[in-house]
C-alpha cells in the first residue's frame, strides 16, 4: 500500500506540472483528445460502446484495449461538457480573462481504459496548465475504481452518472462528487411507482457485478418493504453466452409478472431484448432504473418492440439554451480540433473518409463494397434532434453542470469574493499554482444557478439533491419518443406525481395493467397466506361471522361492535335488531288475546259462583276457597300481560315474583280444596277428632301459608339479586335481545320448586282421594287439573331451555295460561255446567249420591 501510495503521488506531482521532478510512466498509448487553457479540466468519459481485450501471450508486454462500436450517444456527452467551456470562455461573469481547456480520454466501458485514462490525466504534460479535476465517468463501475486513485490524492471528480450510493461514502471516497442523485432515492422511487400502479408482483434484473447485485438486492428490499414482491431475480451481463440468456429468457416467459424492474446498464441487456422479441416474449413492462441510460441507436428494431410502453427514471433534467445550434454548427471542417469529430461524422451519414482504413467501431459494421465516402458537405440539418436524442438531454445536461461546478468553484477560489481572502492564509487561489485540495475545498461549496433558474449545490457527501422525471418511451410509426409522465422528488409534499392517462402501454393492454401474484380480496374477505409463497400470493377467504372488513386485501377481518353485526355481504356492520316480544307483533296480539279472553272467562265463572253462592253445588265445593281460587287465577292470567311488551325496571321485578306467588296461591288454594276433602271423608263419625278441623281456619292457614313462604322467597330475590332489564348481545347473532335477567337464578329455580311441591302434594292427595264417594269426588277434577298442571311445566322445561329472546318469553306465557287454564276448565267447567245447563241436579240429594259427577 506504502508503494501505491508513492506511485500516486509521483503522478501526482507530474500531474502539477513539474516533469522534471519525475520520471514518465511507460503504459498503453491511448489516444487523448484536448483543448489548451490556463486551467485544464479532465474528462474520462464513454464514448465507444464496447471493448476487445487482447490474449495475454506472457511473452511480449500486454497490449491496449480496443474500443469498438462509436455511439453517438455518450459523444453528446463530451459534446455537452466542451459546449460549457465554450461557453465559460465566453462569458464575461464567469472566470473572466482565465480559459478553460480540457483533455479527454474514451474509456469505452473499460475499467483498464478508465483507469488507465485516469492515470494519464495526472502524469501527462501540459505545457504548464494546471489540471484541476476530473469529469466523469458515467457509471458507477467505472467511476468507483477512478475515485478510490483520486481520493487518496484529494483530487476532485464529478460524475455525471454514476448513482451507486456507496460513493456518498466520504471516508472510502473524499474527493468523489456528482450532479445526479445517488441511487438511494432511486430505490424509493421505484418501489413508490410500483405501489402507485398497483403492482404487487414484479420480477427483476440486474447487471452481473458487485454494483448491480448489491444495487438489485436494495431496490429488492425496498419493493418487499413497500408490501411487494419481487417473483424472481436474474442477473444479466453483455458476456453471457446465448445459452445464459435464453435461460433468463425461459424464467421471463415462465413467470406470471407483467412487469420487470430492470437495474442494468443499457450495453448489458442488448442481446436480453433481441432474445426476448425473437422468444416472443413481448408484452411485459419494464421498470427502468436511472442507471439504464436510454439511448436509441444502441438497440435494434426487435429490442424497441420489446421496451415500447417501458416506464424509466432520469435524473432531473434542465435545458442548455443554444446546445442544439451548436450540433447544428458541428463540421469536421471547422471544428477538426473537437475529439471524434470524424468518427462521428461517419457515423451519422454511414460513410469514410477516403483516407481512413475499414474500421469495425460502428454499431452496425458494413461491408467494404457498401462505403459510401464522406465528402464534407453532408448536412446535419433535420438530422439533429434523432441523432443526439435531443428529447432526453438528462446526462448530458449533468456533464454540463459538473463543468460549472468546476467553474465556480475556481471563480470563488480565483477571486476572492471576501475581503479576507479565500484560503486559510488570508490570500486568492493563484492560476498558476491551484491545488486539486483547494478545488475540492472550494467545490463542497458551491452553490449557484444555472440560466434556467436550476441550482446546483453539494451535501456533505458530494450529492446533489433528488430529483427525478418519469418518463415512458413510445414508439409511434418508427418513430421514437420518450414522453414525462410524471416526477418525484424527495422533498415535495406528495413526492410522487404520475400521470397514468399519459402513459402509452402495450398493445395487449388497453389501461394500467395488473400484475399481481393473487388478484384483490373484496371487501368482505380478508388475505389468508398460502404456505410457503411470497406474501403477495394467497387466497381470498370470507370474514367469519361478526367480522367484517370494508376494504380490498385486509390481512384480519374487523370485529363488529357488541351492538352491531355483519351483514351478508360482510362488509359493513349493521345495527342489530332488538328483539322483544311487542304488542305489535302477531304472536303478542294473540298472546294478549287468549290472556284477555281466559281472565274475562274466568271472572264469567267468578260472578256465577257469587251470584249461586247458596246452592248445593257451590256449597260443596268449599265457597271460599273457589272465590280465592278464582281470583288467583284471573291475577295468574293477567300476569302474562306484564310478559309482553318493553322490558323495564318495574315489568322485570314483577314478572317471575308476581307470577310465583299468585300461582302460588293458586295451587295452595286447590291443595287446601284436597285436604278439606280428605278430612271430609275421615271425619264422618259424629265422634272423630278430625271434625274439629273441618272449619275455614284450615283452608286458609294453608293458603296463607304456602303463599307467605312464596312471598318471602321472592322478597328475599328483589332484595338481594334483583332481576333488571338487559340487552343480550351475545346469544343471536343478528339480534339483541332485550330481556330480564333473573338476577340469581337460585332464586327462580327455588320459586319453581317450591311451586312444583305443593302441585305434586296436591296431585297426591287428590290422586289417593280419586275413589271416595259421590259428594266428594271433585278429586277426581283436582287430580285430573294437577295432572294438567304437571304435564304442562314438565314440557316447559325443555321448551324453555330450547328457545330463545321474545319465543322464549312466549314459552313462559303459554306455561302461565295452559296451567291456569287446565286448572279452570278442569275444576270450574263441570261445576258451571251443572249449575247453568243441568240445575235439576243441583240438589242435595243429587249430590248425596253415590253416581259419578256429572252424571
Amino acid at each position: 500500500m506504502r508503494r501505491f501510495l508513492q506511485v500516486l503521488m509521483l503522478l501526482s506531482s507530474l500531474g502539477e506540472g513539474h516533469p522534471q521532478q519525475g520520471c514518465w510512466l511507460q503504459g498503453w498509448n491511448m489516444e487523448s483528445f484536448s483543448q489548451p487553457g490556463d486551467v485544464l479540466i479532465g474528462g474520462v468519459i464513454v464514448v465507444h460502446s464496447g471493448f476487445d481485450i487482447p490474449q495475454l501471450s506472457f511473452q511480449d508486454p500486454p497490449q491496449a484495449v480496443s474500443c469498438k462500436r462509436f455511439h453517438i450517444r455518450f459523444y453528446r456527452d463530451v459534446l455537452g461538457m466542451m459546449y460549457a467551456i465554450n461557453e465559460i470562455n465566453n462569458s464575461s461573469d464567469l472566470l473572466p480573462n482565465i480559459s478553460l481547456g480540457f483533455s479527454i480520454y474514451d474509456s469505452c466501458m473499460s475499467q483498464l481504459r478508465a483507469i488507465g485514462g485516469t492515470l494519464s490525466l495526472l502524469s501527462e504534460k501540459r505545457n504548464h496548465s494546471i489540471m484541476v479535476g476530473i469529469i466523469g465517468e458515467s457509471m458507477s463501475d467505472l467511476s468507483i475504481p477512478i475515485a478510490r486513485i483520486l481520493g487518496v490524492l484529494h483530487f476532485p471528480q464529478i460524475s455525471h452518472g454514476a448513482i451507486s450510493s456507496e460513493l456518498s461514502d466520504k471516508v472510502n471516497f473524499p474527493s468523489f462528487l456528482r450532479t445526479v442523485p445517488s441511487n438511494m432515492f432511486q430505490n424509493i422511487a421505484l418501489s413508490r411507482i410500483i405501489d402507485v400502479l398497483g403492482w404487487t408482483w414484479v420480477g427483476m434484473l440486474v447487471v452481473d457485478n458487485d454494483m448491480g447485485v448489491q444495487g438489485g438486492q436494495v431496490i429488492q428490499a425496498v419493493i418487499e418493504k413497500s408490501g411487494s414482491c419481487v417473483a424472481f431475480l436474474e442477473k444479466i451481463h453483455m458476456s453471457y453466452s446465448q445459452r445464459k440468456i435464453q435461460r433468463v429468457v425461459d424464467v421471463i416467459r415462465q413467470s406470471s409478472v407483467n412487469v420487470i424492474v430492470l437495474h442494468s446498464p443499457e450495453v448489458h441487456v442488448i442481446s436480453l431484448l433481441d432474445a426476448l422479441y425473437d422468444g416472443g416474449v413481448t408484452e411485459k413492462i419494464f421498470i427502468l432504473s436511472a442507471s439504464f441510460i436510454l439511448t436509441p441507436g444502441l438497440f435494434s428494431k426487435k429490442a424497441w418492440s420489446v421496451l415500447n410502453g417501458t416506464i424509466g427514471l432520469i435524473p432531473k433534467t434542465g435545458t442548455m439554451p443554444g446546445f442544439e445550434d451548436f450540433l447544428h454548427n458541428l463540421h469536421p471542417s471547422r471544428y477538426s480540433e473537437y475529439p471524434f469529430i470524424r468518427l462521428f461524422w461517419e457515423r451519422a451519414f454511414n460513410c469514410r473518409w477516403p483516407e481512413e482504413e475499414a474500421r469495425e467501431d460502428t454499431l452496425i459494421p458494413i461491408s467494404k463494397q457498401e462505403w459510401v465516402l464522406c465528402t464534407g458537405e453532408e448536412e446535419l440539418g433535420e438530422l439533429i434532434p434523432s441523432l443526439f436524442e435531443i428529447n432526453d438531454l438528462s446526462y448530458t445536461y449533468h456533464a454540463y453542470l459538473a463543468v460549472y461546478a468546476y467553474a465556480h468553484a475556481l471563480h470563488t477560489l480565483l477571486m476572492c469574493p471576501t475581503e479576507r481572502g479565500y484560503l486559510q492564509e488570508g490570500t486568492c487561489g493563484n492560476v498558476n499554482d491551484i491545488q486539486p485540495w483547494q478545488v475540492l475545498h472550494s467545490l463542497k461549496k458551491v452553490d449557484f444557478q444555472t440560466k434556467t433558474g436550476d441550482r446546483v449545490t453539494f451535501d456533505i457527501n458530494g450529492d446533489i439533491p433528488a430529483s427525478y422525471d418519469i418518463v415512458n418511451i413510445q414508439i409511434l410509426n418508427r418513430s421514437f419518443n420518450l414522453v414525462k409522465v410524471g416526477r418525484f422528488d424527495p422533498e415535495a409534499p406528495d413526492k410522487i406525481t404520475i400521470n397514468i392517462s399519459a402513459i402509452l402501454w402495450k398493445e395487449k393492454f388497453s389501461h394500467v395493467p395488473l400484475s399481481v401474484c393473487s388478484s384483490s380480496c373484496r371487501p368482505g374477505y380478508r388475505k389468508a397466506a398460502r404456505e410457503g409463497q411470497p406474501i403477495c400470493c394467497f387466497d381470498c377467504v370470507p370474514c367469519s361471522v361478526g367480522e367484517m372488513a370494508n376494504e380490498t386485501d385486509v390481512v384480519e377481518c374487523l370485529r363488529c361492535p357488541i351492538d352491531h353485526w355483519s351483514n351478508e355481504e360482510r362488509d359493513r356492520c349493521v345495527p342489530k335488531v332488538i328483539e322483544f316480544l311487542s304488542y305489535q307483533e302477531p304472536l303478542g296480539i294473540m298472546l294478549a288475546a287468549l290472556v284477555i279472553i281466559f281472565s274475562i272467562l274466568t271472572i264469567c265463572i267468578l260472578c256465577i259462583f257469587i251470584i249461586h253462592h247458596d246452592t248445593p253445588m257451590v256449597k260443596a265445593t268449599n265457597r271460599e276457597l273457589s272465590y280465592i281460587l278464582l281470583v288467583s287465577l284471573i291475577l295468574c292470567f293477567l300476569c302474562c300481560l306484564v310478559f309482553i311488551g318493553r322490558p323495564s325496571t318495574l315489568t322485570c321485578l314483577l314478572r317471575k315474583t308476581l307470577f310465583s306467588v299468585v300461582f302460588s296461591i293458586s295451587i295452595s288454594s286447590v291443595l287446601a280444596k284436597t285436604i278439606m276433602v280428605v278430612l271430609a271423608f275421615k271425619a264422618t263419625r259424629l265422634n272423630s277428632p278430625l271434625r274439629k278441623w273441618l272449619g275455614p281456619k284450615v283452608p286458609r292457614y294453608v293458603v296463607g301459608l304456602c303463599s307467605m313462604l312464596q312471598a318471602g322467597i321472592c322478597s328475599a330475590w328483589l332484595l338481594t339479586s334483583p332481576p333488571f332489564p338487559k340487552l343480550n348481545t351475545e346469544s343471536e347473532n343478528q339480534k339483541m335481545i332485550f330481556e330480564c335477567h333473573d338476577g340469581q337464578n337460585l332464586f327462580f329455580y327455588m320459586t319453581m320448586g317450591f311451586m312444583g311441591f305443593l302441585a305434586l302434594v296436591s296431585f297426591l292427595a287428590a290422586f289417593l282421594a280419586r275413589n271416595l264417594p259421590g259428594s266428594f269426588n271433585e278429586a277426581k277434577l283436582i287430580t285430573f287439573s294437577m295432572l294438567v298442571f304437571c304435564s304442562v311445566w314438565v314440557s316447559y322445561i325443555p321448551a324453555y331451555l330450547s328457545t330463545k329472546g321474545k319465543y322464549m318469553v312466549a314459552v313462559q306465557i303459554f306455561a302461565i295460561l295452559a296451567s291456569s287454564a287446565g286448572l279452570l276448565v278442569c275444576i270450574f267447567v263441570p261445576k258451571c255446567y251443572i249449575i247453568l245447563l243441568r240445575p235439576e241436579r243441583n240438589n242435595r240429594e243429587h249430590l248425596s249420591s253415590s253416581k259419578k259427577f256429572g252424571h
